[in-house]
């Protein structure tokens, strides 16, 4: 394969037909469209064509490792990289080539950063961050300054590369210090951009100055500062723009800002009105916002420091500039004499922005001044002088302001520290060449020269250092040197010379000019005359030669600017500014020194201040030029240079489209084909010995391969293979190769596969046929067994039909004849019975005739017999009514007589008398019980009158305190009705949602019946549908869970954040403690208090979950607001809902009051009449009974809703079918005993009521006899009768009227309840409507605050209610039981020491309670030797986590004595001595896990002994005895569990820092299987030191695993937090090693994906043997198992795309697409991935929803869960080792 010219192509590749022989004229080529071609050769040249690369060389990573070095071997690389893979860079050597894609591409993230820092220059994929990690790398490793040089044609990508250069050194070289230097070097660059870009034909952000940017780093290579310098500021865009081009940004967005209210004195309107910006015609880019853009410059001008005052300045500059353009310059006489209009608009905005006089430019804008030895004149311009004096005007307006605005830059990026290295940025512009050349071009092309020379010298300096160190014989390899071309141009008379000697001559022109470089460097072979021009000049440069236009070149160098023109600058009025800019001319030009208050580094501007007058310019533009080139070539030299070259792939500016042949221009013009050449012309293929044994060990014999020498085994091998010795060297620890050698090897290797994969394929060719004979056979012998069997099974099925068939025919004949003959028989038989059944009815229904007959007969005889007796009794009857009448009659008369007698009234008042006595003694008893009720009442009215005098008093007090808190009485009575309403709505809300998701599940059942039902008739599976329900519920769940950690994540990083803050003030306060030392008598004594918990812990002695006092009352809560004052009190939640509690409390308090004063009020006036005070007194009775039932009654529902409450939560949180059903029925056995009670108690109600009514009746009763006693008929006892009836009528009508008051009371009372349900209901439903409406995540959101404010509600109800019930009584009692219990254990323990010391000692240790006590004064001696002086070691071999223990048994004393002071203080102590201990071992793991298990622990404990029956499950008896008696430690419980997430978060940090130098090494590049690295392909040449470099193996990082699990192990960290650490520490090997694999080519093969899966496997096996499968640490690492196998598959058809996109479902399609573009074939007989395949894997994964972002954080955490984990030792178990030094504990 060769490499021939081609017009359009540059070069085309073709394949040779005919065997070339010496002495031929041509060659017979074919070429790649199948075309038969016949190539001329010159055999006087003899030049043969280029021959071509073999496939796998091609796409590499460096152009250097190619074998064949040319121009389209190189060509057709870059083209393969960029097309083919999408990559933009290229290495070649030391050059990193830069393709614009004109496209943002993702491959500038921050994870890409980190990516980069710290890796080799060569073992990542080339890319702008690995130039400047190399330069970092270099600056800190040789202490060395840097230099990146950035350059490339217009549009060609220079300043996005510097950008991107200098973020690189921000993001790594962040400062140390808070002034966020790097932003400040970031914010640069919008300014930078605004005043020096610029959109032209070729780039719409072109600069238009070169720019030189020093980052300046401290000893430990942090950004302090940086310094720029500027070149060459193209001025005359300021007046010009050619066609589709634009004047620089700023003006554009100050103009597209005009309509600004502070931009509105400026005159301004659209670009379109002004002539400077409407030139180049259209004045917007597409794409592009200019008000935008301007916002962001004003940004960073205000992050620079430039005061508001003056950007303003600037701005009325910048706009002054835009009017002086559209000045209307009127002529007269033929234009030789001029002038401007006092009315011009544009000249009045001029002056009044630059604060100048009108008049006096009105004149000299026309005039200018001529001085002579004798006299001054003022002379008229023409109307052509006056332009350019405008316009020259106009460009130093704008130069003075750009070199102002770079100055203040530098001052703002200044900084007073000591400055240790620095890395310098160039962005300047590359080798320029148009259809006119003029002024500007030339020096461009001069500075290029300059840099290509430095170049040239740098790379053969590298060249020649890498020979020297391998010891290699080399000769002066001859290079390209362009010393004679900068010769011609700098030189003494050169072009920049006769330049300004003719600037000096008082007529001189551009001809004159012209003809003097002709006549003095005809003969120089860099310089020629053109054939049909006598004012242009040709200069041959390293790339082009360049035809340069003189016409021009006078004028650009001189750059006149009028002397009266600046003096009316320089007068201005706008003194802070304008005036001084044209003022520090005076000192621009001739000084180099620098002022006292200059930075360190200077600030060299490329083009200084220029003097005006009318002599001209002391130095001209072309020697400022010059004398700033020559110092930053000096600068250069003094650096170590990196480079960049930006190449512009076609001009269309279309994303990923190449054009060769510019590419190839550009190639030619940045020197990247001359460092070929120079490559080329030594020994440009370099392999190392142990790459170059496993790659070509095929091409070895066995008695080589035997020896262990790999050195001289490759020497032997070279020698056999190449005879001419003068195409190889070899080196200490290279093999150096002529160009073509190692295609050459190559070729022999593809050979020996070829040989070997025939001889493969004839031997399995044989065995295949051989096998298929043998597979024939035996399937032909099957085949005739088969036939044979089944020919005799037909016959045997033949005869046994046969014989079936007879025996079914004699069945069939039998079967039908004794049908027939069962059919006669049924027949007779139906007849018979016929007949017989006819004959037995007649009979009977004769028979029952005749019975009939006869009942009829006995009626009949019956009815007459009983008509004669009745007849005979009613005669009787009558005969005896008669006679008794008559004897009665007889009788009456008899008795009348006696009743007239006396003897008779006196039998009568016997009786009366009785009942008389009777009646009276029951008056005296009611007498009795009145007087005594009397006497309680009056008793109970004085009482209730001192109460209510003392409760007004207290009322009276409070509106005072009231009155004076009124503001914040009312916010709080405010917020106390927001959160009710807020409540109530919650729980109107919670019952609707819980109806309609019962209701909704209901529904669901059924739809899911009626499906199962349809599913079930049509014979489907009835579950599909029940299925994709648990799907669809398992998916909520797992979303919601992953909110949950979301939650959980952003909690934990602010507790990470909190920590960092925590940490940095600890920093300042111990520097200002060193400060104090210092200076003792600044500082004054006094107690501090420690502030590293005072977020957690807002107040000490006044937490109010373990103070003594009844912090619970309203009267201590007040008083503490007033101690700590209202702002920290509103802090403490606590607090604040204890106000509101008591404020609502005081209202209810208040109405009580009201209702019992005017009761007193009804009383009184019931005492002046006696008779109804009595039916008082019983109603306020009968009040006082039914208060106490109605209370009892609200207590039951109370408890019978709070019932309700617990159980609905129980069923919401559980969701089997058992938990609901329990729950039901106890809430249904409650409900039942609940409505017994109430039933008891209504009887108990009625039964007063009865009592009640018949003590009224009686008093009734014995008034109405003694005023009616008298009333008697004669028959007496009837009056008395009639009495006591319409007495019960009258009790029986009051009950019924107070029962119909009661009845309708209760009926409104439910009315109103009713109705507000309904309110409730309707507001609800509303709510929940809204929510509805909303997004999933808002109603999650919704649903998470509602139950929080529920659960806050709820925690804050009990704990009152435990405060309210036990604070006194149990408080009380307790204390008094630890009193008796001291004095008894005293009294026993002296008579015991009295009587025996030992016994006593046997007694301590056997009674111990597991608690310790110390004394006050010996805490920090127990901090000091239990924390902070305590190492892992002297705890070995005791109990895990015994400082835990012991800190809970201190604790537990100071408990038990109730020392809430102690408490606070050990925990306080304990943390920061923990926080302590953890900052002086921060890099130590074993310390850090340490203090990780005992904070777990310390947590586990205070929650297993906190009384809560939640963590007493597990418990013990004994275990429940140690618990807390006394306090309530659930702040301290969120306190440590804080600082646990800050101790995990830095033991994955100790983790992450040992693990990641070994993960790529160990992962990616260990060699576990042998054999597979023959096949690896040649790489990056580096030129950088990367000795100090250690390679690991899989098996010590297993190592170091093993070392984490049994350090964690062995300090009974509990599994799940180590779970959740390998969890962790197995993402981040994942995340690191496919961020890797991802930007490296080298590694992207086949070989790779097996070696990487085998040692995945082997991590896998390792979480299998510790038993940590289920951490989920496996599922960590499925991107990279996937990745893994994707570089297995295969990669060619569309069902291939279809199974990778179906099997990578962990990988994105960004990450899908880059390892396809990275995939490299090992060798030739592997194919590559196209760009059609490629294209099908988008398509298919076009439906995915992936994130942009390419590469993982492997800094992302988990969020760390701490479950709870009860102990099972008990306190008084635990021994105390001597080795700790805690003899001050006393054992109790």
């Amino acid at each position: 394969m060769v490499w021939i010219p081609d017009p359009d192509e540059v070069w085309r590749s073709a394949e040779i037909i005919k065997d070339y022989k010496v002495g031929d004229k041509s060659l017979q080529l074919k070429l790649e469209d199948e075309t038969l071609y016949e190539y001329p050769i010159d055999l006087q040249g003899s030049e043969l064509p280029f021959l071509r690369n073999p496939d796998i060389l091609v796409g590499q990573n460096d152009l250097t490792a190619l074998s064949y070095l040319h121009e389209p071997a190189v060509l057709h690389n870059l083209k393969v990289r960029f097309l083919e893979s999408n990559h933009i860079y290229t290495y070649c050597g030391i050059v990193l080539v830069a393709i614009n894609p004109y496209e943002q591409l993702p491959i500038y993230e921050q994870d890409v950063i980190y990516a980069y820092s710290g890796q080799n220059m060569g073992d990542m994929d080339p890319h702008i961050f690995a130039v400047a990690e190399e330069a970092y790398k270099q600056m800190a490793r040789d202490e060395k300054n840097q230099s990146i040089i950035v350059s490339g044609e217009s549009g060609a990508g220079k300043t996005v590369s510097a950008k991107y250069a200098m973020r690189f050194f921000a993001t790594v070289g962040g400062s140390a210090s808070e002034t966020n230097i790097e932003a400040k070097v970031l914010a640069s660059s919008p300014i930078m951009e605004a005043i020096g870009n610029a959109k032209t034909t070729r780039n719409d952000n072109s600069s238009r100055f070169g720019k030189y940017i020093q980052i300046g780093f401290d000893k430990r290579y942090h950004i302090i500062g940086a310094n720029m310098r500027t070149y060459l500021l193209e001025k005359s865009r300021v007046v010009f723009q050619a066609e589709d081009e634009r004047n620089y940004h700023i003006f554009y967005q100050l103009c597209a800002s005009s309509s600004l209210p502070e931009f509105k004195d400026l005159g301004l309107t659209c670009a379109e009105d002004f002539f400077y910006t409407s030139q180049g015609g259209d004045t917007s880019i597409d794409g592009v916002d200019d008000a935008d853009d301007f916002e962001k410059t004003r940004h960073a001008f205000t992050l620079l420091g430039v005061k508001e005052s003056h950007q303003m300045t600037i701005f009325r500059i910048i706009a002054a500039i835009l009017h002086l353009g559209n000045l209307k310059i009127q002529g007269e006489r033929d234009g030789e004499v001029c002038s401007v209009s006092s009315e011009d608009e544009h000249l009045k905005n001029f002056c009044s922005l630059l604060g100048v006089e009108h008049s006096q430019m009105q004149h000299w804008l026309c005039h200018r001044k001529l001085v002579t030895t004798a006299e001054t004149y003022v002379k008229s311009m023409s109307l052509h002088q006056v332009v350019n004096a405008r316009n020259a005007l106009a460009k130093h307006i704008y130069a003075q302001l750009f070199n102002w605005i770079v100055h203040h830059v530098n001052k703002a990026l200044h900084t007073t520290v000591k400055q240790h290295s620095f890395i310098g940025v160039l962005d300047i512009y590359g080798f320029e060449t148009f259809e006119v050349n003029s002024f500007e071009q030339f020096c461009i092309n001069y500075a290029n020269e300059k840099l290509q020379q430095q170049f040239n010298s740098h790379v053969f300096k590298l060249e020649q250092e890498e020979y020297m160190k391998e010891a290699i014989p080399w000769t002066l390899i001859d290079f390209y040197d362009n010393q004679p071309c900068i010769d011609l141009i700098e030189a003494k008379l050169g072009i920049l010379d006769l330049l300004d000697e003719e600037c000096k001559v008082p007529k001189g022109t551009d001809q004159n000019w012209a003809q003097k470089l002709y006549d003095r460097h005809a003969a120089s072979q860099h310089f020629q005359k053109p054939r049909m021009s006598n004012t242009s000049f040709i200069v041959l440069h390293f790339a082009d030669k360049v035809e340069y236009q003189s016409e021009g070149f006078l004028e650009k160098n001189r750059d006149t600017v009028y002397e009266e023109q600046i003096n009316i600058l320089k007068a201005s009025k706008v003194k802070r500014m304008v005036a001084d800019l044209f003022q520090e001319e005076k000192d621009a030009v001739p000084t180099t020194a620098v002022p006292k208050r200059a930075p360190r580094i200077n600030v060299r501007s490329a083009k200084p201040a220029f003097k005006a007058a009318n002599k001209e310019h002391r130095k001209t533009v072309g020697h400022q030029f010059r004398n700033s080139l020559q110092l930053l070539m000096e600068t250069l030299n003094a650096t170590t240079p990196h480079y960049v070259r930006c190449i512009k792939p076609n001009d269309e500016k279309l994303p990923f489209k190449f054009d060769p042949k510019r590419a190839v221009q550009q190639l030619r013009a940045c020197g990247v084909l001359e460092t070929i050449r120079i490559s080329a012309a030594g020994f440009p293929s370099r392999w190392s010995y142990t790459d170059f044994f496993n790659r070509y060990r095929v091409l070895m014999s066995k008695r080589d391969l035997s020896k262990n020498d790999k050195k001289q085994i490759c020497q032997t091998l070279l020698e056999e293979l190449i005879k001419d010795p003068d195409k190889f060297q070899f080196g200490r620890t290279k093999i150096f190769f002529r160009a073509g050698q190692v295609a050459y090897l190559e070729k022999l290797r593809a050979d020996k596969f070829r040989a070997a994969t025939i001889m493969i394929q004839k031997t399995v060719r044989g065995w295949l046929e051989r096998t298929r004979f043998r597979r024939l056979r035996r399937a032909t012998l099957t085949l005739q067994c088969y036939t044979r069997g089944h020919l005799a099974r037909r016959l045997f099925e033949h005869l046994r039909r046969t014989r079936a068939a007879i025996i079914l025919q004699k069945q069939y004949r039998m079967l039908r004849m004794r049908r027939a003959f069962l059919r006669v028989r049924s027949a007779a038989l139906t007849i018979q019975a016929f007949a017989r059944g006819m004959f037995v009815r007649r009979i009977y229904r004769q028979m029952l005739m005749e019975h009939k007959a006869t009942i009829l007969q006995r009626y009949a005889r019956g009815w007459l017999a009983r008509a004669r007796f009745r007849r005979a009794r009613a005669a009787a009857v009558v005969l005896q009514c008669h006679w008794r009448r008559l004897k009665a009659r007889r009788q009456l008369q008899a008795l009348r007589i006696e009743a007239r007698s006396a003897q008779h009234l006196k039998k009568l008042n016997i009786g009366m008398e009785n009942k008389v006595v009777q009646l009276q003694r029951k008056v005296d008893e009611q007498n009795k019980e009145n007087k005594l009720l009397n006497e309680q009442l009056s008793m109970l009215t004085s009482a209730h009158s001192s109460e209510v005098e003392k409760l007004k008093k207290e009322l009276q007090q409070y509106q005072q305190t009231q009155q004076g808190d009124g503001k914040q009485l009312l916010s709080l009575q405010e917020e106390t009705e927001r959160l009710q309403m807020e409540l109530k709505r919650a729980h109107g809300e919670r019952e609707v949602m819980e109806d309609s998701h019962s209701k909704e599940r209901d529904l669901l059942k059924k739809v899911c019946l009626s499906v199962s039902k349809v599913h079930n008739f049509s014979f489907l599976p009835p579950s599909s549908f029940e299925d994709e329900f648990a799907r669809n519920t398992v998916e909520e769940n797992m979303q919601m869970k992953k909110e949950l950690e979301e939650e959980r994540s952003r909690y934990q990083n602010l507790v990470k954040e909190y920590a960092s803050l925590e940490q940095r003030y600890d920093n300042l306060r111990d520097e200002m403690s060193i400060f104090k030392v210092m200076k003792p008598e600044l500082s004054t004594p006094g107690h501090r208090r420690n502030p590293s918990n005072q977020s957690s812990l807002e107040s000490d002695s006044n937490n109010p979950s373990i103070c003594t006092s009844e912090i619970g009352d309203t009267e201590d809560v007040i008083q503490q607001v007033e101690e700590i004052g209202m702002e920290k009190a509103a802090m403490d939640m606590t607090l604040f809902l204890k106000l509101q509690k008591r404020v609502r409390e005081l209202e209810v308090e208040r109405k009580k009051l009201q209702a019992q004063l005017e009761k007193k009020e009804l009383l009184t006036k019931a005492k002046t009449f006696p008779e109804p005070q009595m039916a008082g007194l019983a109603a306020e009775r009968r009040s006082w009974l039914r208060q106490e039932l109605e209370s009892e009654n609200k207590k039951l529902k109370n408890e019978l809703n709070e019932l309700r409450k617990a159980i609905a939560d129980h069923a919401t949180q559980n969701n089997s079918a058992n938990d609901v059903q329990d729950g039901y029925s106890l809430l249904l056995n409650q409900l039942k005993s609940a409505n017994e009670e109430l039933e008891v108690r209504k009887e108990e109600v009625l039964i007063l009521r009865s009592q009640i009514m018949k003590a009224a009746q009686q008093k009734e009763m014995g008034k109405n006899m003694t005023e009616d006693w008298g009333y008697l008929n004669e028959d007496g006892e009837l009056g008395l009768a009639y009495q006591g009836l319409k007495q019960v009528a009258r009790l029986l009508e009051a009950q019924l009227q107070e029962q119909r008051r009661e009845h309708e009371e209760e009926m409104e009372a439910l009315k109103n309840q009713v109705d507000f349900m309904q309110e409730e209901l309707e507001k609800q439903q509303q709510a929940f409507l809204q929510t509805l409406q909303l997004s999933p995540e808002v109603q999650v959101e919704f649903g998470l605050q509602q139950e929080i404010t529920r659960l806050t509600n709820e925690n804050l109800d009990l704990k009152e209610l435990l405060e309210k019930l036990e604070k006194n009584e149990k408080k009380l009692k307790k204390q008094l039981k630890i009193y008796m219990k001291k004095v008894h254990d005293f009294e026993v323990e002296r008579r015991l020491h009295e009587r025996n010391m030992q016994v006593a000692v046997q007694r301590k240790e056997k009674d111990f309670q597991g608690m310790l006590e110390y004394y006050k004064e010996d805490e920090p001696l127990l901090i000091r030797n239990l924390i902070t002086e305590l190492k892992p070691q002297a705890v070995s071999a005791t109990v895990p986590c015994l400082p835990a223990y012991i800190l809970y048994m201190c604790l537990r004393h100071a408990d038990y004595i109730n020392d809430d002071q102690k408490v606070h203080s050990l925990l306080t102590s304990t943390i920061n001595g923990v926080k302590k201990v953890l900052k002086k071992h921060q890099d130590d793991f074993e310390m850090t896990s340490f203090w990780l298990a005992n904070m777990c622990r310390l947590l586990h404990c205070l929650k297993q002994y906190s009384g809560e029956e939640c963590f007493m499950t597990q418990n013990t008896a004994k275990q429940n005895e140690h618990c807390l008696k006394n306090f309530d430690l659930t702040e301290y419980r969120q306190v440590l569990g804080q600082l646990s997430i800050q101790i995990y978060q830095q033991l994955i940090k100790i983790a992450r820092g040992i693990l990641h130098p070994m993960i790529v090494s160990a992962v990616l590049e260990n060699e576990s299987i042998q054999g597979l690295s023959s096949v690896k392909t040649v790489g990056y040449r580096k030129y950088s030191s990367n000795a100090g470099d250690i390679c690991y193996s899989l098996d010590e990082m297993i190592h170091e695993l093993n070392t984490f699990h049994s350090i964690m192990c062995d300090q009974g960290l509990d599994p799940e937090i180590i779970q959740q650490v390998f969890k962790q520490l197995f993402y981040m090997i994942n995340a690191i090693t496919l961020n890797n694999l991802l930007l490296r080519k080298d590694v992207c093969s086949w070989s790779t994906g097996m070696q990487l899966r085998f040692n995945i496997s082997q991590l896998e096996e390792w979480l299998r043997g510790k038993n940590l499968q289920q951490s989920g640490a496996a599922q960590t690492l499925e991107p990279l198992i996937q990745a893994a196998q994707l570089l297995q598959l295969k990669k060619k058809t569309w069902e291939d795309a279809e199974a990778i996109c179906s099997l990578c479902t962990a990988l994105t399609t960004h990450q899908i697409v880059k390892i396809l573009n990275l995939y490299t074939p090992v060798n030739e007989f592997e194919e590559r991935v196209t760009v059609a395949f490629i294209r099908d894997i988008q398509v298919n994964l076009k439906g995915r929803n992936d994130p942009t972002q390419l590469l993982l954080d492997f800094k992302h955490l988990f969020p760390v869960l701490f479950p709870f984990n009860p102990s099972a030792i008990t306190m008084d178990s635990i021994h105390l080792p001597a080795s700790l030094n805690l003899d001050f504990l006393n054992k109790v």
